[in-house]
């Protein structure tokens, strides 16, 4: 295995992980919101917890979801299409994917600088560690995209989603 191979497995382990954490935290606060409403003693928090894991899940997920298909996918017309065409628009879709996240970075962190002016009612945490989910789901994006269209124009992949092997 190469060192780019250990890297992009290195960098799919961070995102599944944060992933998991991330809906981990929001299944316990969702438990703890039904549990809490059934005996009268919600806590008020669990509302915004619940949103922000929600957002860590989508920011960590998002990258992952692009590399394995799993976004919204025209495939039926793009595979249907004769000769190099199908490659040619998977190439197109993944550079253009990598460059509007990569175009959007700067903008998603002046938005994540302006949150640190900023707290959450009910939990009183910092706004920028809940903005940075948005710069987070970018980055992943582009990464992964840009990874994608690496692949392709080396020859080492046709573009084509990279389903996880069954464990």
């Amino acid at each position: 295995m190469s060192r780019a191979d250990k890297l992009i497995d290195a960098i799919v382990f961070v995102a599944r992980l944060g992933t998991g954490l991330s809906f981990a935290v929001l299944i316990g606060a969702v438990l703890l919101q039904v549990v809490g409403r059934l005996t009268d003693t919600a806590p008020v928090w669990t509302e915004e917890l619940t949103r922000y894991a929600l957002l860590f899940t989508v920011a960590f997920g998002a990258g992952l979801a692009f590399r394995t298909g799993d976004l919204v996918n025209v495939d039926v017309i793009c595979e249907s299409l004769p000769g190099r065409m199908p490659w040619l628009l998977r190439l197109f879709a993944a550079a253009a994917t990598a460059g509007l996240g990569l175009f959007l970075l700067p903008h998603a962190w002046r938005y994540v600088s302006i949150g640190k002016m900023q707290t959450s009612p009910a939990l009183g945490v910092r706004m920028d560690i809940v903005h940075v989910t948005v710069f987070v789901m970018l980055a992943l994006l582009a990464l992964f995209a840009g990874l994608r269209v690496l692949g392709m124009l080396s020859g080492a992949e046709d573009g084509k989603p990279v389903k996880p092997e069954e464990d």
